[in-house]
């Protein structure tokens, strides 16, 4: 069987999918504080939703019995952490570690979502575009 090399095969978008226990719930908070919008769902009740904002993508998962991790299970870039990190305070959400400068080069702080999922959000010092 003749096989391609893997430095031929070209990737496109990759999305994470987030286990939520109340979809619904999941689909407020996300819209609510950071404006993605739904684009996709499915199911009948909706067990899967597909939300986007400008470049991001997050795929959630209806999973009633989720349980949280504790590393984090995603990572956004985005071009103002501060102003999202005051409007993420102002929303009330439950700050993991507070904004900082990294040694690796990043502004970066970690939120939790209603279900206890880790999101890691920065920005690169520095850089004309962090996206």
């Amino acid at each position: 069987m003749d096989r391609t090399p893997i430095q031929t095969v070209k990737f496109g978008r990759a999305a994470p999918g987030i286990c939520v226990r109340d979809i619904q719930a999941a689909y407020a908070f996300y819209s609510g504080v950071f404006g993605f919008r739904k684009v996709f769902e499915n199911g009948d009740p909706v067990g899967f939703m597909v939300l986007k904002k400008d470049g991001a993508e997050i795929h959630l998962n209806q999973h009633r019995d989720h349980c949280a991790s504790t590393v984090n299970v995603l990572h956004m870039f985005v071009d103002d952490v501060a102003t999202l990190y005051a409007i993420c305070e102002a929303a009330g959400v439950r700050i993991i570690k507070s904004l900082r400068d990294k040694d690796y080069g990043q502004r970066a702080f970690v939120f939790a979502d209603p279900d206890g999922n880790r999101i890691d959000v920065g920005e690169r010092i520095g850089a004309t575009s962090a996206l």
